[in-house]
C-alpha cells in the first residue's frame, strides 16, 4: 500500500491551556473545530496518525509557556514580505512586537531543533502524551 501524499507546512501557532481541571483545551483561530476545543477532540479531528508518514517528516510541536513566550517572542514581520519587500498581505495595524534583546527571532520558535528557541519541542505522539488527560492515553 503506497504512502499518502505529504503536505508540508512550516508551521501553525495554537494556544494551549494546560488546565488544572479534567481536560486541557486547545485555542485556534484557524479550524472549524470549537473555539475553545477540548485537547482530546482537537488531537482526534485535527491530526491524522504519524503511521504512515516517514520518520523524518513525523509532526513535531514546539511548547512554550506564555509567560516565556511574552517575554521573549519578537517579530518585525519580514516574514510577511515578499523578496521586493512588498507586503504579501496587508499587515497588522498594531505595532510589531519587540524585546530589549531581539527585533525578529520568529525563526527560534518554529525550529524544530530543541537546542534552539525557548520551550520544549515534542514529536506529536509526546506531545499527547504529555497533555492528554485520557489514563488510556497516557499508558501509551
Amino acid at each position: 500500500m503506497g504512502r499518502s501524499p505529504c503536505y508540508r507546512k512550516d508551521y501553525h501557532v495554537i494556544l494551549l491551556h494546560d488546565s488544572s481541571g479534567d481536560q486541557n483545551f486547545i485555542y485556534d483561530l484557524d479550524t472549524v473545530l470549537p473555539f475553545p476545543c477540548l485537547f482530546d477532540t482537537y488531537i482526534e479531528e485535527a491530526f491524522k496518525s504519524d503511521d504512515d508518514i516517514y520518520p523524518e517528516y513525523r509532526r513535531k510541536i514546539r511548547a512554550v509557556r506564555a509567560d516565556v513566550y511574552l517575554k521573549t517572542f519578537a517579530s518585525d514581520r519580514s516574514h510577511m514580505k515578499d523578496s521586493s519587500g512588498k507586503w504579501l498581505k496587508p499587515p497588522p495595524s498594531y505595532p510589531c512586537i519587540e524585546t530589549a534583546d531581539a527585533k525578529m527571532n520568529l525563526d527560534d520558535f518554529i525550529s524544530m531543533d530543541p537546542t534552539v528557541g525557548w520551550g520544549s519541542v515534542f514529536l506529536l505522539p509526546d506531545f499527547v502524551h504529555h497533555f492528554s488527560r485520557r489514563k488510556e492515553t497516557k499508558g501509551q
